[in-house]
C-alpha cells in the first residue's frame, strides 16, 4: 500500500496541496518515489524477495544526493523502505532532508526495531506516515511479521507518534491463518491505528487469487477500518485481482512512480528490477516522458497497490504505445 497520502498532525496540509498540484500539473512529474535505504533486513520471510542479511546501509551523502535529485524532478512524495529501513542509523536525517524540500515523507517497516528513541527522532525529523507490516498472530516460515512480536510497538506508536500509522497485512500468505488478519485489524483499531490489506503477489509481482475464506476476511477487515483510499483501490484494482481477473489500466511506473533500489538505479518496481535500470542521478525529464508512455506487459495482473494508486490519476490521459516486455 502507498503511504503517499499520509501526513502528520501539524503542517501536513501544505504537503497535500503540493501533491495535488503535481497530480493536476505536468504528467511527467513523479508522484511517489520508493527509495531503498538498505537491502538488509532483520527478518527472513519466505514470501519476500526484497532483502538480504548482509548489505550495508546506503551511505548518507549518497542518500541525500538521491533526495536532492528527486526534488529536482519535482517528486511529490517519498517513501523510505528496505529491507528494513530502521537498520539505517541515519534514516531520520534523510527524512529531514526530504521534508526540507516540501515532499510528503513516509516509511515502511516491520516495526521490530522501533523504540521510544526512534519514534522521537522520527517525530523531530518530520515523518508524516509509517506503514507497519503484520501478516499473522505468530511467526512462521512464510511470514515472521507477527502481531505477537510487535504489539508492544503499536502501543508505543499510539502514545508517542505524531505521524499517521497504518498497519498493513497481506492476504494469501498462509491460508490456514486467514483469520489472523481480522485479529490484526481489530488490534490496530484498538490502538487507534488505521489498517489496510493487500493481495499477495508472486515473485514477479502478479496476482494470486483469493479463496472464499480470504474473501470473507477481506470484507471483515475493510469494515473494521474503512478508508476512502482503500475503497477506491478495491473498485479500481483489487476486486478483479481477488477473483483472478486481469485489470485494464495504464501503468505509469518509471514516471509517476519510481522505485530506487539500493544501488541507486531506477526500476519500474520492486518486482520488475532491470528496466529502465538508469542511475537516479542521470534520470531526467526525457526518461519520465518515455516511461509515462511505455506500456508494461506485466500490468494486467500486477498487485502492487502503490503503483496502482500513483497511476490512477492518469487513467484517461496519455496514450501508451511502446510495448516493453517485462523479464
Amino acid at each position: 500500500m502507498s503511504q503517499a497520502a499520509g501526513f502528520n498532525r501539524s503542517g501536513g496540509a501544505a504537503s497535500v496541496w503540493r501533491f495535488l498540484g503535481r497530480v493536476l500539473g505536468s504528467r511527467y512529474t513523479p508522484l511517489l518515489a520508493q527509495v531503498v535505504v538498505t537491502r538488509r533486513c532483520n527478518l527472513a520471510c519466505g514470501y519476500c524477495s526484497e532483502y538480504d542479511d548482509h548489505s550495508a546501509p546506503v551511505p548518507l551523502p549518497t542518500l541525500l544526493a538521491w533526495v536532492d535529485h528527486l526534488a529536482k524532478l519535482k517528486t511529490a512524495a517519498i517513501t523510505f523502505t528496505g529491507g528494513e529501513p530502521l537498520l539505517h542509523p541515519e534514516l531520520d536525517q534523510a527524512i529531514r532532508a526530504a521534508r526540507a524540500h516540501g515532499m510528503i515523507v513516509t516509511m515502511i517497516t516491520n516495526g521490530f526495531r522501533l523504540t521510544r528513541s526512534w519514534i522521537d527522532r522520527l517525530n523531530a525529523a518530520g515523518l508524516q506516515g509509517m506503514q507497519i507490516s503484520i501478516d499473522n498472530l505468530r511467526p512462521d516460515a512464510v511470514s515472521m511479521k507477527s502481531l505477537s512480536s510487535v504489539e508492544g510497538k503499536l502501543a508505543l506508536l499510539s502514545e508517542h507518534a505524531r505521524f499517521k500509522v497504518n498497519v498493513n497485512s497481506v492476504l494469501g500468505v498462509s491460508r490456514e491463518r486467514t483469520q489472523d488478519v481480522v485479529t490484526v485489524a481489530r488490534t490496530a483499531a484498538r490502538y487507534g491505528l488505521q489498517h489496510s490489506v493487500g493481495v499477495l503477489h508472486d515473485d514477479h509481482g502478479t496476482l494470486e487469487p483469493l479463496t472464499a475464506d480470504q474473501m470473507s476476511a477481506y470484507r471483515q477487515v475493510t469494515k473494521i477500518s474503512p478508508s476512502i483510499v482503500h475503497a477506491l483501490n478495491y473498485w479500481l484494482f483489487q476486486r478483479n485481482l481477488m477473483h483472478g481477473r486481469p485489470n485494464d489500466w495504464k501503468c505509469r511506473a518509471g514516471a509517476r512512480y519510481l522505485y530506487v533500489a539500493e544501488d541507486g538505479r531506477v526500476h519500474w518496481c520492486s518486482q520488475q528490477r532491470g528496466y529502465p535500470g538508469i542511475p537516479l542521478l542521470d534520470y531526467d525529464a526525457a526518461d519520465l516522458r518515455r516511461e509515462f508512455h511505455t506500456e508494461k506487459s506485466c500490468s494486467p495482473t500486477c498487485t502492487l497497490s502503490c503503483v496502482h494508486q500513483m497511476s490512477a490519476f492518469d487513467r484517461y490521459r496519455g496514450r501508451q504505445t511502446a510495448l516493453v516486455a517485462a523479464e
